[in-house]
């Protein structure tokens, strides 16, 4: 697979050019000149088999990959006992919907640390990691790829080390990295090209196989407080950052192919297909 750009959700030009419905996400995906899109069930997971069967069609007509974003509301360190094992079922339910649109990678939060120390819901994470993998393959969905996100807001669980840890337990869980979300909980920290080489590095030093190459990614500009992250930008903010420059050319250069799928806020798939167009002319 080579480097992928697409969107999570879609832009506000997707209705402004007369889209209607989600049957219509892979041709307007592809007549933005990308290749990937990040179905978004993150209130639920609510999408019909009938539904997800007509998107997968259009995707294979028009060549685009798709990843599925599982519920916010996944705790996977939770204090309350059920409510961090249902965790477990909101990632089955996640892997079926992804399996029916024709995809294999499920995104997901790993959730706060709450009134625990880090160590103690990295902990409590783990545990319902080995859960989850042991179900996923319970329920005959070992080829499915599962994604933790690094997160924005400095409680909740999600630094880089952290999901690296979770990755730990087993070959098929790759690191959702978002960009922005790093940037946001560590006030700026992404400036420079070594900034992200530092990442990708460590990706590397920790996996140790394919996964820190065909890693997956999340990237937007996010207005940060002392907090972490505030709200999502566009890529026309020159304020918070973090740049997407210096990233593609890392990429480029070292031959990485991850899935990036771009957050902005309202323009995803106009900054998606700039940082696409960018990347494409590092070639010439």
């Amino acid at each position: 697979m080579s480097i992928l750009f697409g969107t999570a959700g879609t832009s506000q030009s997707f209705a402004e050019q007369g889209y209607k419905n989600s049957v219509q996400v892979p041709e307007y995906t592809a007549k933005m000149g990308l290749d990937a899109f990040e179905y978004q069930c993150g209130r639920g997971v609510r999408i019909k088999e009938e539904l997800a069967s007509k998107i997968r069609a259009q995707a294979a007509v028009h060549g685009i990959y798709f990843s599925l974003h599982a519920p916010y509301y996944i705790s996977m360190s939770s204090l309350e006992e059920e409510k961090r094992l249902n965790s477990v079922d909101y990632i089955l339910q996640s892997a079926a919907a992804i399996r029916a649109l024709g995809g294999q990678r499920v995104i997901f939060h790993s959730g706060s640390c709450g009134k625990q120390s880090r160590e103690a819901a990295l902990e409590k994470a783990l545990d319902t990691m080995h859960r989850i993998v042991a179900a996923v393959d319970e329920a005959g969905f070992s080829d499915i790829v599962l994604c933790p996100e690094t997160m924005g807001k400095v409680g909740q669980l999600g630094t880089l080390d952290e999901v690296l840890a979770l990755c730990g337990v087993d070959k098929r869980i790759t690191p959702c990295i978002d960009f922005g979300h790093l940037n946001a909980r560590d006030q700026g920290s992404i400036k420079t090209k070594a900034d992200y080489a530092a990442i990708l590095d460590r990706m590397g030093e920790v996996l140790g196989d394919e996964r820190a190459s065909k890693f997956h990614v999340h990237f937007s500009k996010i207005e940060y407080t002392t907090g972490g992250e505030k709200q999502h930008l566009t890529f026309a903010d020159t304020v918070y950052g973090p740049d997407f420059e210096p990233l593609l050319e890392l990429c480029y250069e070292r031959g990485l192919s991850p899935v990036i799928i771009c957050e902005s806020a309202g323009t995803q798939a106009e900054d998606a297909a700039t940082m696409k167009r960018y990347y494409q002319s590092l070639g010439k």
